[in-house]
Formats: structure tokens, sequence, C-alpha cells
């Protein structure tokens, strides 16, 4: 009997030296770990989840880079009939829904053209602003710009570009000959003025701009207002859409 305890005891002692107690290696399991710092560093965990949350919110209220190209707009106010100049254009980066079709990119191509429409500072430039094939930009198909010397220099004061005219022709000379007047072209749109600070411009090709207007006309209207000027005298009436 003594001997079976002394062997069971020894059993028992062999099994307790080959078993390692978490308590007494000196090891926690992790959560306990991470729980005892908490309880320990209250004040900076609560610091650092409430700079993660600031974080956050930035990050979602910040809004995304935009995507933008660059366009050219007027660097200050520019009267119709402008030549332009590299100091009269600034480089701006709008959004490409922003730009219109035929917008300008390319200032060193511009200088010397001339401003069919005023300009205010900040507008964004476009084929259509300028003396050339542009200002027919929305015409119906077939629509030409032609050039009118009316009889009245003076009246280019009243019209601008934009306005709907008709033009009239009256071949009477105010003395013996009478004749009545013909109206060459009803509502046509006018392009471009020399009242409005025309200058000689390469579009028009000469220095003779004094009392000329340009008008969209149709196919037909073009063939009746070409040289109208020599069979008479032309006017407009101005009328409304």
């Amino acid at each position: 009997m003594p001997a079976n305890v002394f062997r069971s005891g020894g059993a028992a002692s062999r099994y307790q030296r080959g078993t390692r107690n978490p308590r007494s290696s000196g090891r926690r399991p992790a959560a306990l770990r991470l729980g005892g710092w908490l309880s320990r560093n209250r004040r900076l965990a609560i610091a650092l989840l409430l700079c993660a949350a600031a974080a956050i919110s930035v990050h979602q209220l910040t809004p995304a880079p935009v995507h933008t190209v660059t366009g050219l707009a007027a660097a200050r106010d520019l009267p119709a009939g402008s030549a332009l100049a590299p100091a009269d254009l600034a480089h701006v980066q709008v959004p490409p829904d922003m730009m219109a079709a035929g917008f300008l990119d390319q200032d060193n191509e511009l200088a010397g053209k001339q401003l069919a429409a005023p300009l205010r500072k900040g507008q964004l430039l476009t084929d259509a602003q300028l003396l050339g094939p542009g200002l027919l930009a929305g015409t119906p198909p077939g629509s030409a710009a032609v050039p009118l010397r009316m009889a009245d220099p003076s009246s280019i004061q009243l019209v601008s570009p934009g306005q709907l005219v008709n033009v009239v022709l009256t071949a009477a000379n105010g003395f013996d000959q009478q004749a009545p007047s013909e109206v060459l072209a009803t509502a046509v749109p006018v392009l471009w003025t020399s009242g409005k600070g025309g200058q000689s411009g390469q579009w028009l090709g000469t220095s003779e701009t004094d009392g000329l207007i340009v008008v969209a006309a149709s196919a037909e209207q073009a063939a009746r207002l070409a040289g109208a000027s020599t069979q008479g005298k032309l006017f407009f009436v101005l009328v409304g859409p």
C-alpha cells in the first residue's frame, strides 16, 4: 500500500511539473492585456477615438478634386471692335461642362483678332465673338454673312449685334425720280456694326468700315442684298423677334 501511494504521488508530481499554469507563466491573454491598458490610459484612448472620428468626418466632407480645362477669358471689360492683345486675355481653369463649343485656348493665335461683341471681365472667349466665320454659329444651314453699307452712317449707333432688322432699299433720289421702297430682307440678325467700336479688321479686309453693318441672311436674302447699295440707298428698320 505505501508503495502504491508513493507511485501515485510521483505521477501527480510529474503531471504537475509538466503542466504550465497561465498565471504562473507571467503571460496573460490579449483581451486581458488590452483591458488593462484601457483602464490605465482611458483619457488617451478617448482622445485617439475622437481624433479618428474627426479624421473620418473631414475625409467624407472634403470634395473630390474637380477635373478642369484651360480656357481664355477677358482680363478686363472689352468693347466691340477691340483688336485683341495678350494683355486683354487671361488663362482660367474651369470645369469641362462650362466650356461652350468653339471655345478658344491659344492666346498666341488671337493677337490682332477683332471682337464682334463686347466682353465682360471674366467672360470666356469663343469663336462666335470674333469677326470671322464663327459669327454664323447657330444660324440655319446655308446662311451667309452679308456686309451692307447704310445710307445714313449715324444710324449705325442705334443698332447692336443680335438686333433684328428689315433691310429697305429706296431708289428715289429725292427730286424728280420717285420709286417705292422695297424690303429686301425681313428680320435678319445683325452680326456686327462699325458703330460699336469697329475698326479695320482682317475679316472685312478694308479700312472703309464707316456705315457698315453685317447681317446673317439666307441664301435667297443674300442674293437680293448682294450689290443692293449700287441700286439705291439702303436703310434698316428695327424689328422685334
